[in-house]
């Protein structure tokens, strides 16, 4: 009866391992904070200081803090999955939905959408040493110019 007790044990705690470890090991998880020196922004574009990725529940919730394109603080928060659907976000100047689609370990595809108009699309890729993120964006300004803009992030 002992022997069935342990098994039991550690059949549970291997369970409770894995699911912990799920989104410990996810490459995008954690607090990014922006590296300015090694970032290429266009003008005129909202500017994330810190991304925090973070499970909550099934899904990511990712939160944004920095300045909007008028220099205003802005805080934004998109809860959702990495199934390339569309998921709103709230606090955002430029966007009111956001999907991401994860490509592999280390890569997503984002779509930024603001009123059912794509604004931005692009890459985010967490190098292989999981401390650098880089998000290259392509999109249209407010006035109809194409931009491009790379952020480099250092994970925290």
């Amino acid at each position: 009866m002992k022997a069935k007790a342990v098994v039991l044990i550690l059949a549970a705690l291997c369970f409770v391992g894995v699911a912990v470890s799920y989104g410990a090991d996810d490459a995008f998880m954690g607090t990014w904070k922006l590296n300015e020196a090694k970032s290429k922004l266009a003008p005129g574009e909202t500017r994330n200081n810190t991304v925090v990725y973070e499970a909550s529940g099934d899904s990511v919730k990712v939160t944004t803090d920095g300045t909007g394109p008028d220099g205003a603080a802005v805080h934004s928060e998109w809860t959702g999955k990495f199934d390339g659907k569309d998921y709103p976000v709230t606090g955002s100047p430029t966007s009111d939905m956001r999907s991401y689609k994860k490509i592999d370990d280390h890569t997503l595809a984002i779509t930024v959408k603001k009123g059912g108009k794509v604004t931005d699309s692009g890459r985010i890729v967490v190098s292989a040493d999981g401390k650098t993120r880089t998000v290259t964006t392509h999109g249209t300004d407010e006035k109809g110019n194409k931009t491009t803009s790379t952020a480099v992030y250092d994970k925290q």
